[in-house]
């Protein structure tokens, strides 16, 4: 009988990435979708009919009871969050509802239903923040400098929590920034190679971003679900960083970007001061040595491919033909 597993934010870049490899394996997978008016689901269209669909919402306990009665799965992975850091500023109650009360609601209905059903929670390397030491590892003490930050590490400690009081298979990634052209066109990574794109086809001539000098460790999110995976199959539940180990600056990517298109960043990059968070996270850097050692992590893109790669999928979007209009549409 195949192994069935819950995947929250199943829509987004990493859930997309988990339900491709979760279906390789020969899972059965039900993504977990919140009800919207226009369903987000282009990422994972090349899924449908793969991957059963079931609405629930990490701010309605009952939807996430219900899901786990009715599926029983044996893993369950919560990707699902407010994830885009500025917005944190501007919404700070609602990000944390869903990223800190909303893993409560979920590790609840997980111990109410069936406490042997396996755990992942998708932490971030932003619980650092202000960082204590270089690089961090699991022992490094957090300083989160933001909403979302502070979301996430009181959902790492309720998974931990949970671990401890009710023996639940519960683990958590300390994921540091993971990559890939499914990425959202907010992040900094995806703003860069699709103003990239746009300038080099000639439809823009100007980017502006913010601190240039910030400091991360990028890899590509294709890698790192294949850790999450591996983080449930081990016999011990424990909590791991995983990270590349390389730091980048945001003046790096963009070097990179531009270069990999033939153009000269100097050209078409401007600061905006209007862009710069209220309280920075200057340098974030990953030391991955026991997930090297327990879970053989290791990342097969290092940092060049995956900008090239995502510049290219831009590229290739935005000169793909725009669809004819459907019968009788109007452009009014």
């Amino acid at each position: 009988m195949p192994r069935r597993a819950v995947v929250t934010g199943v829509t987004g870049q990493d859930g997309s990435y988990l339900a491709e490899l979760l279906l390789e394996k020969g899972y059965e997978v039900v993504g977990v979708t919140r009800r919207l008016s226009a369903p987000n689901l282009e990422r994972i269209e090349h899924l449908r009919g793969r991957v059963d669909l079931r609405q629930a919402d990490l701010l309605d306990q009952m939807s996430l009871l219900s899901v786990i009665d009715e599926v029983r799965p044996h893993e369950v992975y919560n990707l699902a969050a407010m994830s885009f850091v500025p917005t944190s500023w501007t919404q700070p109650v609602l990000t944390g509802d869903y990223n800190a009360q909303g893993v409560t609601r979920l590790l609840d209905a997980i111990r109410r239903v069936d406490t042997s059903i396996r755990f992942y929670q998708a932490s971030s390397s932003e619980m650092f923040g202000k960082v204590r030491e270089t690089p961090q590892t699991e022992a490094t003490p957090f300083h989160p400098r933001s909403p979302y930050g502070v979301s996430k590490t009181f959902a790492h400690y309720i998974t931990v929590n949970y671990r401890e009081s009710y023996d639940l298979f519960a683990v958590a990634g300390i994921l540091f920034n993971h990559e890939s052209p499914r990425r959202g066109l907010e992040f900094v990574t995806r703003k860069v190679t699709d103003g990239v794109a746009r300038i080099k086809l000639g439809l823009a001539d100007r980017l502006s971003l913010g601190n240039l000098d910030a400091h991360r460790d990028w890899g590509f999110a294709g890698d790192y679900v294949r850790t999450m995976w591996r983080m449930l199959q081990q016999d011990v539940p424990r909590d791991y960083v995983i990270a590349t180990g390389v730091s980048r600056s945001v003046g790096d990517l963009v070097e990179t970007a531009f270069g990999h298109a033939g153009l000269d960043w100097r050209e078409h990059v401007r600061t905006d001061p209007a862009l710069l968070r209220p309280a920075e996270v200057d340098h974030l850097i990953g030391d991955a040595s026991k997930a090297r050692a327990e879970l053989g992590w290791s990342p097969a893109v290092d940092f060049e491919r995956l900008i090239g790669m995502m510049v290219d999928a831009d590229l290739a979007r935005h000169r793909a033909p725009t669809p004819p209009l459907a019968v009788g549409a109007s452009t009014r």
